[in-house]
């Protein structure tokens, strides 16, 4: 009995230490061998963390949250299989420890952690895989995730080979299939099944819920919600991470998500130290805070090109059942190869990134931006702006000027259309003006007409009531299957001939070819090769006119430890559970 004692002694003594260095906690008794062990820095523990949002979160369901802020919360609550890295921008273990491949690439069978607990204390095992993906599979809870979860025209099916081992069956060789994982959030089947059986799901973890009812196997979970002025987590006690000297993660011990409404206002916050970390903000504000980050205590990054572009396109539908005639009329114009290319060759790309983002922004010529390293086709070339070539090729195309210097086609029109872009997106606009008046010097008599975003989606999608837009994409992840929906010719983003039961145009198959090719293609080199050529289509034939990138942008208090932001979203916020204060 005295041994026991002993050793019960000893075990406190242990822990005593070891939370006494910086502060740090010791890891649960509960916590397993396979807890992951985190790269990076020992830091501190305790203290919190001030983010302000632009918005209010709509939920905190990850299987139904669509807007970025709920997003931006929800990461931090839960936990995927496997994590795309933001540094690396890899697949690396997550919730799945390890992972095998069947050989004709159909087959994933996942070892999951033991031990592990959701954020109310309660077990994880493979159960809640198999409920989670039953979820997001599910047609009638139209969860913004199962259309990555089809893969050959079929659903991913999901089987229990174990209490810690599930097999993802598709119906084809898959070369992302690693990457479907990320994001895709566990959900406890504890706490959702009674209300996703008696249909109640999509009503399930609204802000308004207690605390109680909510469990995730993130680093944090939630403690409070006030409404119109923030939500509030706590650190998660049963999380399954730890840093490399053995101490538990995370390390604060709070997270204070404000509600600020718009950049300016956020801009402020940061400023006056009110909160710690910033992003999503523009180059005029960087040059703003950039001026006094020396006496402030905070400092700025720009990372350079992310995985966003801005581009301009003309619309190209097919307007035969629907749209108006004066806009079919002008379509002479926009299908012509060569109008696009006399557009393209005129827009100053170089005054878009001077004047626009104050020289933080890349020039584009194609979708893929140089922030993309494993995509990038160095080959696409990169033409200076010049208005002779612009002339030579509308001349080619039959156009010609009149005395004026007005710009007609071969049927003596003015060449006249308008821009839509959104009213809320301050550079987009920007941007539409630059165009116009580089276009000006063609001839050409361009209108920008700002729309409220819902109202400028609709004319693009709906009803085809415009001319030309300026918009931007950002893709989700550095590989090209997140890019899909809008390559492919049956795409739901595919914003020119949209809708398609064939491709339109012989490129336009090509591009079908080359998507799918890739798709089941397993080398990477081979695929890098197909998507090459995805990227001189683009470049070729124009659909889109990309025209810039804008820089990943952030700042953080400088008491703020492990802040590594990256250009995969959440830029500043990816390894949440690593950031402490100093």
């Amino acid at each position: 009995m005295r041994r026991i004692r002993l050793a019960k002694a000893c075990v406190v003594l242990i822990v005593a230490i070891s939370c006494a260095y910086a502060g740090a906690r010791a890891l649960p008794s509960h916590a397993s061998d396979d807890r992951m062990i985190a790269d990076g820095t020992p830091g501190h523990a305790g203290g919190r963390l001030v983010i302000a949002l632009r918005s209010e979160p709509k939920t905190l369901n990850p299987a139904l949250a669509l807007d970025e802020p709920s997003r931006d919360v929800i990461r931090c609550l839960t936990a995927d299989l496997i994590h795309i890295n933001r540094e690396s921008l890899k697949t690396e273990p997550a919730l799945a420890k390890s992972w095998s491949v069947s050989r004709d690439g159909r087959q994933y069978t996942l070892q999951l952690r033991r031990g592990l607990r959701f954020s109310d204390g309660e077990p994880f095992n493979a159960d809640d895989v198999i409920f989670s993906f039953q979820i997001y599979l599910d047609e009638k809870v139209d969860s913004s995730q199962r259309d990555l979860l089809i893969v050959g025209g079929k659903p991913i099916t999901v089987v229990k080979v174990n209490d810690f081992a599930v097999r993802f069956e598709l119906a084809q060789p898959y070369a992302a299939a690693e990457r479907l994982f990320d994001s895709i959030a566990i959900l406890p089947r504890h706490l959702l099944e009674s209300g996703y059986r008696d249909g109640t799901f999509s009503r399930a973890w609204s802000l308004s819920m207690p605390p109680s009812q909510f469990a995730g196997l993130g680093p944090f979970r939630l403690k409070e919600y006030i409404a119109g002025q923030r939500v509030v987590l706590e650190r998660n006690p049963y999380y399954w991470k730890a840093d490399r000297a053995g101490n538990q993660l995370p390390y604060l011990n709070e997270i204070v998500f404000l509600f600020v409404p718009s950049e300016d206002a956020q801009v402020i916050r940061f400023q006056s130290g009110d909160t710690d970390v910033l992003s999503r903000f523009s180059a005029d504000n960087f040059a703003v805070l950039q001026k006094q980050q020396a006496t402030k205590g905070y400092h700025l990054d720009d990372l350079g090109a992310g995985l966003e572009y801005n581009f301009l396109f003309f619309n190209m539908n097919d307007l035969a059942a629907q749209g108006p005639p004066e806009i079919a009329k002008k379509q002479v114009w926009f299908q012509d190869l060569r109008f696009r290319q006399a557009v393209s060759a005129a827009i100053d790309r170089a005054g878009i990134v001077r004047l626009v983002y104050n020289g933080r922004a890349t020039p584009l010529w194609d979708q893929v931006t140089p922030g993309n390293k494993l995509w990038l086709d160095e080959k696409i070339a990169h033409p200076a702006r010049s208005l002779e070539q612009a002339r030579q090729l509308l001349e080619s195309a039959g156009f010609s000027w009149k005395s004026d210097g007005a710009l007609v086609d071969p049927h003596g029109n003015s060449v006249e259309f308008s821009i839509l872009t959104s009213s809320s997106n301050a550079q987009r606009t920007k941007i539409a003006t630059i165009v116009q008046d580089d276009l000006s010097q063609l001839g050409m008599t361009v209108q920008v007409v700002p729309l409220e975003f819902h109202a400028l989606v609709d004319r693009l999608t709906n009803t085809y009531n415009y001319e030309a837009a300026v918009m931007g994409l950002v893709s989700g992840d550095a590989d090209p299957t997140s890019e899909m929906n809008v390559w492919l010719s049956s795409g739901e983003t595919h914003l020119w001939h949209p809708r398609q039961e064939k491709p339109a145009t012989a490129w336009e198959s090509e591009m079908d070819r080359l998507m799918q090719q890739q798709l089941v293609t397993l080398d990477y080199a081979k695929r890098k090769n197909l998507y090459d050529r995805v990227q001189e289509i683009v470049a070729e034939d124009l659909p889109i006119i990309c025209l810039v990138s804008p820089n990943i942008l952030v700042g953080a208090a400088n008491r703020v430890g492990n802040f590594r932001p990256a250009i995969l979203v959440p830029y500043a916020l990816w390894n949440i559970e690593q950031l402490y204060v100093q």
